[in-house]
């Protein structure tokens, strides 16, 4: 039985395929502009409304409605299933397709692996002569015991180090370890960086992480493993597997924490039950990794105002993944601690006890939301249940969700028939809005985020000028969640497309969005793109700057803001004085 294709191998096949070449095979096609223009190859049309998009790598068919990438448009066209057209774009780049599970990965990817398992005792080797990352693990308090237990090695500065290991660079090249130059040459992917291998649940090495050694002047900190057909980042974890390897039945809890060295430290304290994300946010792909092992998923974050947004963002994950029989909990590190510090300070056993401690899903949601509001006016409760209920309608009917509109109940003074209405209310009205049909650019221009979604998707590049897309998600706009998202994408993937995110997203809510959003023309130049691109996106985070400000004010009437919140109001205060008023 053949398994699933990899995401990974999916947008690599996009990359290598060029649709207009593709379809100017089965479609006389004329270049219009950025576009090449056709008669439509599923109607009987006589005037050109067929398009196909070489920035997008996508085709747009306004005669039939059809549009998708160039697996969507293989399937429409040739009639074929998606497995099948998928096989014949690989046929065509001389690429064979690779299944999750089954025995056929190991005949295809036995290279690779064989590659990268040669790279860690490389590395490790690597380490022990190498004094300067010697002295800086010794610093962070690591002992060789830890080192060798995670595997934890060093790549030289030299461009060509690990190259020169390999007669036959091809797997090395497909692991992600080195890099194809346009003259048929390699180099090495990661330099001058302590290296942490990663493992998936069967304990095979499918990439490396990188930690830039104190002096250099990359200003990348923490290099992760570029994507393969073996390496996906929002379906591992690093460290899951030595968790696993730590306890011979179920883990009572899974720690999730930012960096690997956090993982590390915390696991040579005593804690073994600690993984970290690997450059990027926790996805419904992890969260339910996490549950094939555990019961109890534990958050750790910063307390800070970044940590608290990004444990807002792992909560809206979470949310259509709680059911009966999965606990989630949040923990916040005190000011100037990280994971390491604080239970070399406290010790593991403290530290266990505050993980069982730190608040639930419900608690941090319910805490966030009347953080906004002020509970003694109607009018504050009132907007307590407006706030709630987009979050209660993502969430599968069950006891939590029972429960947390029995706490609704206390503290709006709603009865339960209203709250239980208003969220039916509000997954109707959701419903409504993604079956809607896409907006005019002029209507798109009034709505920030959509416009800021189009221009985005015809320019990803404008994803790495955003600052601080964490403030975004501040903003109340209806569909920040989705911009946020998609900002991330492109900013931990700057070489893709649209048309890799779609296929990514194939047969969701967010994918169908983002079709009918692609399917709007937008008839600016470069330039125009971005200015207005960059507007959409100040008025965001102009609005969310004074949504955060007024909770914060709301807040201070009826208690005293901690340290850090003077602190951020007076951050915002400051950063809103040049701004102008948001518009209506």
């Amino acid at each position: 039985m053949k398994g699933r294709i990899p995401d990974s191998f999916i947008k690599d096949l996009l990359d290598r395929t060029d649709i207009v070449e593709l379809i100017g095979a089965r479609v006389e096609l004329k270049r219009a502009g950025k576009e090449y223009r056709g008669l439509s190859p599923f109607t009987n049309e006589k005037t050109p409304s067929f398009f196909v998009s070489p920035a997008k790598q996508m085709f747009f068919d306004f005669s039939s409605g059809k549009n998708g990438s160039a697996i969507t448009f293989l399937m429409e066209y040739d009639r074929l299933p998606f497995v099948e057209a998928v096989e014949e774009l690989a046929k065509r780049a001389g690429l064979e397709v690779p299944r999750e599970g089954g025995g056929f990965e190991r005949l295809v990817l036995d290279g690779p692996l064989d590659a990268l398992a040669a790279a860690e005792r490389f590395y490790r080797g690597e380490l022990r002569r190498h004094q300067p990352a010697i002295d800086y693990l010794k610093s962070r308090g690591l002992s060789g015991e830890t080192a060798k237990r995670f595997g934890i090695g060093y790549a030289p500065a030299g461009w060509d180090s690990l190259a020169r290991q390999f007669q036959e660079p091809a797997h090395a090249v497909t692991a992600g370890l080195l890099v194809q130059k346009d003259n048929g040459g390699v180099y090495d992917f990661f330099r001058n960086r302590i290296m942490f291998p990663v493992r998936d649940i069967r304990g095979r090495i499918i990439t490396f992480g990188g930690r830039v050694l104190p002096g250099d002047d990359d200003p990348r900190k923490y290099l992760n493993g570029r994507e393969t057909p073996l390496f996906d980042k929002s379906r591992n974890l690093y460290g899951l597997y030595e968790a696993r390897q730590s306890s011979k039945s179920a883990l009572p809890y899974l720690i999730v924490v930012e960096g690997y060295m956090d993982a590390v430290m915390l696991a040579q304290h005593g804690i073994p039950e600690a993984v970290a994300t690997l450059g990027t946010a926790t996805s419904r792909e992890h969260l339910n990794l996490l549950f094939k092992s555990t019961g109890k998923v534990v958050f750790c974050f910063d307390g800070d105002r970044a940590g608290r947004s990004a444990a807002w963002r792992a909560l809206e994950q979470a949310l259509p993944e709680a059911q009966d029989g999965r606990e989630f909990r949040f923990m916040f590190l005190p000011e100037g601690h990280d994971p390491d510090t604080l239970v070399q300070e406290i010790g593991a056993d403290e530290f266990r006890r505050r993980a069982d401690r730190a608040p639930t899903l419900s608690a941090f949601l319910l805490n966030e939301l009347s953080r906004q509001v002020n509970l003694s006016t109607v009018d504050g409760r009132a907007r307590l249940s407006a706030l709630a209920r987009p979050h209660l309608a993502r969430m599968r009917q069950g006891a939590l969700r029972s429960l947390i509109l029995d706490e609704l109940v206390k503290l709006t003074r709603l009865s339960r028939a209203d709250l239980e209405a208003a969220v039916a209310d509000k997954k109707t009205a959701s419903a409504e809005t993604a079956a809607a049909p896409a907006a005019t650019p002029e209507a798109g221009a009034a709505r920030p985020v959509k416009r800021a979604l189009q221009l985005l998707l015809e320019r990803p590049d404008l994803a790495g000028a955003v600052e601080s897309p964490d403030m975004l998600a501040q903003s109340d706009a209806p569909g920040v969640s989705l911009l946020i998202e998609v900002l991330d994408r492109f900013r931990e993937h700057p070489e893709a497309t649209a048309a890799q995110l779609l296929e990514r997203w194939r047969d969701t809510p967010r994918g169908a969005a983002l079709q009918r959003l692609l399917a709007a023309p937008i008839d600016l130049d470069e330039a125009a793109i971005a200015r207005e691109f960059q507007e959409a996106v100040a008025h965001l985070t102009n609005k969310a700057l004074r949504a955060r400000a007024q909770a914060l004010v709301t807040a201070a009437r009826d208690r005293d803001l901690s340290a850090g919140e003077l602190r951020e109001l007076d951050s915002i205060s400051r950063q809103l004085a040049d701004r102008p008023p948001p518009a209506a």
